[in-house]
């Protein structure tokens, strides 16, 4: 087994090439996400009654909606999105100065109603991790939790979370009966404040014992509700896309009320950015992270994972232990919607960068007996923005990797089922001889869909957590290593 590498950084910064931009005559035609900014700022002039300094830009559909009502087009679109580094696109002129800048709405002061879904059986730890992280009213429910937060804090839940699927702002609710009371909600809630025709729209339902008989025509009346709310109000409807849509909304059905979210995280939170080979059994990387909330390890102990796979919880504890915010490099849906402040949302990027460590504490280890597992896992490590050396990996047989240190934890996603396959039918038992005889005084944590594993292991666990892993339903099982009470059998 190699020695641990000497301290060094763990965490690298990758420089971000500076574009120059073109020449006015060879401006490129904008599209998507620079053709929704153009809009937005020749609207903005428009109503300060300048003329457009941005030629062919594609802003046609919100003049001709304004031309249709007669309205003068509304001052809240005034503020272009700009990229999060805070730079400019190229090509884009300067912002007049005239008027200082006014945000839409206070919404500093406001306070949303907002829900965090997780894995199932992380209800608690995820209730933790946001009272750890200051929010009020926190209350754990149904696969999340409930909490209070002004809009400040609607983005560092998407910056901080590591246990939370995603963040859905709530912005209607009322008792519903039939389809059309789905509609009519839609179309009271003020969408205007979040995004236009600008953008484009996705419409997800979900329900527990509601009475609607297709969950599917309730899914097409919010969605009707909610582009003929922005049709009457700015004269056109957004397009809907259902792959990579700039606005999300959930609508969550019960036996009586149909509540309307706004899914501000865009992509699942555990998509953390840095994953892309995921191994023969893909470990979600909040699951990972609750894994080892759930375990009770802290980041000065030492880690081991003895069947690793692509590194998954070794990659979460290292991030953990240097203080990395699991959102820190993606993008998140709530950066394309017309509220964004960007100046807000890199001030709050800024700080956290500055708070995560430069090295870790303990060793965190890893092996696999499977080659590519240690090479994709490797691979995972860089795209993490980790230096080499954070995780030491092996390739290694578990029932040979000797302990990395006098005490410490192993928190592992072993085989099971399928992944099993035909593994040597003494896996189990000569591994639990191994940990008997040589680790004392660590803590063992395994997740497993097969509740027979301890009887395998000959150990009595001390705690089991219910979890689900996908659709598996598995056990969190927790057992303290100490040789003096193990004897093998004869």
């Amino acid at each position: 087994m190699s020695d641990t590498p000497p301290a060094r950084k763990t965490l690298r910064l990758k420089p971000q090439a500076r574009r120059t931009p073109p020449e006015d005559d060879q401006r490129p035609k904008r599209s998507g996400a620079r053709a929704r900014q153009a809009a937005l700022q020749e609207r903005a002039q428009q109503a300060r009654g300048e003329a457009p300094d941005v030629p062919n830009a594609p802003a046609q559909r919100a003049d001709s909606a304004d031309k249709r009502r007669g309205d003068t087009p509304r001052d809240h679109s005034a503020r272009p999105r700009q990229p999060s580094d805070g730079s400019r696109h190229p090509g884009h002129p300067a912002r007049k100065q005239e008027r200082p800048r006014q945000p839409r709405s206070p919404q500093g002061a406001e306070t949303h109603a907002v829900f965090a879904p997780c894995p199932h059986g992380l209800e608690d730890a995820l209730a933790l991790e946001l009272q750890a992280l200051g929010y009020a009213g926190v209350q754990a429910g149904r696969a999340g939790c409930h909490f209070q937060a002004d809009w400040m804090g609607v983005m560092r839940a998407n910056l901080y979370s590591r246990l939370a699927t995603r963040i859905l702002v709530q912005v209607a609710q009322a008792d519903v009966r039939t389809e059309d009371d789905i509609l009519a909600l839609a179309r009271q809630t003020e969408w205007e404040r979040w995004f236009g025709p600008e953008h484009t729209l996705r419409v997800d339902t979900s329900a527990i014992h509601s009475p609607m008989r297709s969950l599917q025509y309730c899914n097409l009346r919010a969605k009707d509700g909610i582009c003929d709310r922005l049709r009457e109000r700015e004269g056109e409807r957004p397009s809907i896309d259902t792959v990579r849509p700039d606005a999300r909304v959930h609508l969550f059905l019960d036996a009586r009320q149909a509540t309307l979210y706004l899914d501000v995280s865009g992509e699942s939170l555990f998509k953390r950015g840095w994953r892309l080979d995921k191994g023969e059994a893909p470990l979600r990387e909040n699951l990972a992270a609750g894994l080892l909330a759930l375990s009770d390890w802290t980041p000065d102990a030492a880690l081991l994972d003895p069947f690793c796979g692509s590194g998954t919880i070794l990659i979460e504890a290292a991030w953990i232990a240097l203080g990395v915010p699991p959102g820190i490099w993606r993008p998140f849906g709530f950066e394309r919607l017309r509220t964004h402040e960007m100046r807000r949302w890199r001030d709050l990027k800024e700080d956290a960068r500055a708070r995560i460590a430069p090295q870790l504490d303990a060793p965190l280890v890893g092996s696999d007996i499977h080659p590519a597992a240690i090479e994709a896992a490797r691979a995972n490590v860089e795209r993490a923005h980790l230096s080499p050396g954070t995780i030491r990996f092996e390739i290694c047989d578990a029932r040979r990797m000797p302990p990395p240190a006098e005490s410490g934890w192993i928190v592992t996603n072993p085989p099971y089922g399928e992944r099993l396959g035909d593994h040597d039918s003494d896996l189990w038992p000569q591994w639990a001889t191994q940990l008997k005889q040589q680790y004392g005084g660590w803590q063992l944590n395994l997740i497993t869909s097969d509740l027979d594993l301890p009887g395998q292991l000959r150990l009595k666990a001390k705690r089991r957590h219910p979890l689900h892993n996908g659709a598996l339903d598995c056990r969190l099982f927790q057992f303290d290593l100490v040789s003096a009470q193990y004897r093998d059998r004869p």
